[in-house]
């Protein structure tokens, strides 16, 4: 009988602690040779964990050889595996990741697979590949490839409303390397003080904070952030995320863009606009970008294609404004290029050839429809509102709400449990501890992670194992 007591400190995933432990048991000779293990819907009854769990680490035993499904039959420990020392068979160590293991619960946010199209991302690569391969002779540009910036350049106009030309834009891997580049900028303009919201995107404030800038952190209402907070007479630069604000889902209207942009002028100050996942919106039509209604003046505006392509693809992109990308010319030869080369080529002939457009709207489709299943699963489950869902605009992901000061008992752990058990079940939460208090927790649900058959299935399991672990 195969019987484990999960360490959940360890650091360790529980189905590689399930791994460890039967190839353990086998290196041992609890566990013979030619002996058949339990079925994987078995075992996962025994230990309490999901289906997927259990299966990652029979398929990872499978690729090492300690394991062999037998057609009809089930799970066998292979005949002839060479027995390990106990100390060897104890010993802790990463395995290779095998493509078995995609759904490994790591805290890696996923793609749904259907979400992309990768046969045609392939084609357009290998027009790279076979129809331009002395481009790649070269070392990529600093700024980013002059094929993309043009691309991009074109798009955002058409989609956002930005104004701007190719030599404004700059692509990096990630929001936080571009943020990099905004601060060695500012620090040239002689600006010093930055405001970020609060609760707000903490990676962007340690940035600021680690290059020395003076910070202050501005509440965030409904509407978006408190402009009436933000400093006079100090020239600042503010962070803010007006599509869908991380992690409230505040949407600020067009009469608060305008004031914001006034305070900018009137300061003489930068507006950095995150306009992450505007693309992913479900109800009406986009807010336009505050760089548009800018005309680029005094707004620095950022975007990523992660979720809109596939977040391995790792392309985000800036648009600066003109005095600031004179700056950014003087010093950009000091800072290699992050992005892949290839990938810029390849993304750049995918928008090129209207794949990207074409893309985009399946995801809407396919996040939208997701969406929808969600919330219907939610409120056809019950429990008077003792989880409730938050910031369902747009995105691939939203807040759940548990209300904790019904609860009688000690709750201090509670985010905890609910992360493990939704674990247990293959789903990705996470608690969003700058939200969380005053009887409330504050978990984020990854939707977008979750098979569309499954949902409504999956998420009714999940709300009850949380009612569990509040009760």
């Amino acid at each position: 009988m195969i019987s484990i007591e999960f360490e959940n400190t360890s650091g360790r995933s529980l189905y590689m602690q399930i791994y460890d432990h039967i190839k353990k048991d086998m290196a041992e000779g609890r566990i013979l040779q030619g002996e058949k293990l339990p079925s994987i819907r078995k075992l996962a009854g025994m230990l309490g964990v999901s289906i997927t769990t259990v299966r990652m680490a029979y398929d990872q035993l499978m690729v090492e050889g300690y394991l062999e499904s037998r057609p009809q039959s089930g799970f066998y420990a292979t005949p002839g595996f060479e027995g390990e020392n106990s100390a060897a068979a104890g010993a802790s160590y990463d395995q290779p990741v095998t493509l078995t293991q995609v759904e490994e619960q790591s805290g890696r946010v996923m793609c749904d697979p259907d979400s992309f199209d990768f046969v045609k991302w392939k084609k357009c690569m290998a027009s790279v590949l076979n129809d331009t391969p002395e481009l790649l002779l070269s070392e990529g540009d600093r700024q980013g490839e002059p094929a993309l910036r043009s691309e991009i350049a074109a798009y955002l106009f058409r989609s956002r409303g930005v104004v701007c030309e190719p030599d404004q834009v700059v692509i990096s891997a990630g929001t936080q390397q571009l943020i990099t580049h905004v601060a060695r900028i500012l620090k040239v303009m002689g600006i010093g003080h930055v405001c970020t919201e609060e609760p707000g995107y903490v990676p962007v404030r340690n940035i600021f904070r680690d290059w020395g800038f003076s910070l202050s952190s501005i509440p965030v209402r409904k509407d978006g952030i408190e402009i009436e907070k933000l400093p006079m007479n100090i020239r600042t630069a503010v962070y803010v995320s007006p599509q869908n604000q991380f992690p409230t889902g505040a949407v600020m209207p067009i009469g608060r863009r305008r004031q914001i942009l006034k305070w900018a002028e009137d300061n003489d100050s930068i507006i950095i606009e995150d306009d992450y996942d505007s693309e992913l919106r479900y109800f009406g039509m986009p807010v336009p970008a505050l760089q548009g209604l800018d005309g680029g003046r005094r707004v620095v505006y950022t975007g990523s294609f992660t979720s809109t392509l596939f977040p391995a693809v790792r392309i985000s992109y800036m648009v600066l404004p003109h005095d600031m990308a004179d700056i950014y010319q003087t010093m950009k030869m000091n800072y290699d290029q992050t992005c892949s080369k290839t990938e810029q080529l390849t993304l750049a002939l995918f928008m090129q050839r209207g794949y990207y457009s074409t893309n985009l709207r399946k995801v809407r489709n396919l996040y939208s429809h997701k969406q929808r299943e969600v919330l219907s699963a939610i409120r056809d489950f019950g429990e008077d509102g003792l989880i409730t869902a938050e910031n369902t605009q747009s995105g691939i992901n939203m807040i759940l709400k548990a209300d904790v000061s019904r609860i009688d008992g000690d709750v201090s752990d509670a985010a905890s449990r609910m992360t493990s058990a939704a674990a247990d079940l293959g789903i990705r939460l996470r608690e969003v501890e700058q939200l969380s208090g005053d009887g409330k927790l504050y978990l984020i649900l990854y939707y977008n992670q979750i098979p569309s058959e499954e949902i409504r299935n999956s998420v009714q399991k999940l709300l009850s194992a949380l009612i569990c672990e509040l009760r």
